[in-house]
């Protein structure tokens, strides 16, 4: 019995769509182990289910340090596609609907570009850097403040420790004196006896 071709539609049987769902699923997840295996790449897959139940493939040890790795990604190419438009809004290079550069060109695609895109691309990286270099200022800062605050904290507390060490220290001395005194009374008394 050979293989027929599949008509791609909703297959209307829940049943059957539950069968094909859980075969294709472990299909597809072989697949993604033996990429991941063939091309030493790491590899997530997330796979929600008509019911909204999700089913995940990892290649490596954690799906979560991945997805981590992805996340400051995207928040990498956010900072450099970022939201300043200090260039003109119009750039004959490719670029998103904000008139960012999707990427920056390199090699022979620079060496193509016209003088004014050259301009329009040195002044988007210097506003970028701008950019960062503001964001690390301001966490850098902010660092500062929370770093003197727990100083603060810590030397308030050194002292307060030294002023109860002090206070037990006089306490100390203060007990042994009685000690001492109680000791010479009860000698006198037991002379007195």
């Amino acid at each position: 019995m050979g293989r027929r071709k599949v008509e791609l539609k909703r297959i209307e049987d829940k049943s059957s769509r539950q069968v094909t769902f859980s075969k294709r699923r472990s299909g597809l997840f072989k697949k993604a182990h033996q990429l991941a295996v063939l091309c030493d790449l790491e590899l997530v897959l997330i796979v929600f289910s008509g019911n909204g139940r999700p089913y995940e493939f990892s290649s490596g040890n954690s799906s979560k340090k991945i997805l981590e790795r992805y996340r400051a990604h995207l928040e990498s190419e956010k900072i450099v596609g970022g939201d300043d438009h200090t260039a003109e809004e119009h750039h004959p290079y490719p670029c998103d609907r904000d008139g960012q550069f999707l990427r920056v060109p390199e090699g022979e695609e620079i060496e193509d570009m016209s003088l004014t895109d050259l301009v329009q691309l040195e002044q988007l990286l210097y506003a970028k850097l701008g950019h960062i270099r503001n964001t690390k200022t301001i966490r850098m800062i902010e660092t500062m403040s929370v770093l003197q605050e727990k100083e603060k904290k810590l030397t308030e507390e050194k002292l307060l420790k030294g002023k109860e060490l002090e206070d037990l220290m006089k306490e100390k001395q203060d007990g042994s004196s009685l000690n001492s005194n109680l000791g010479q009374t009860r000698h006198a008394l037991l002379e007195f006896l």
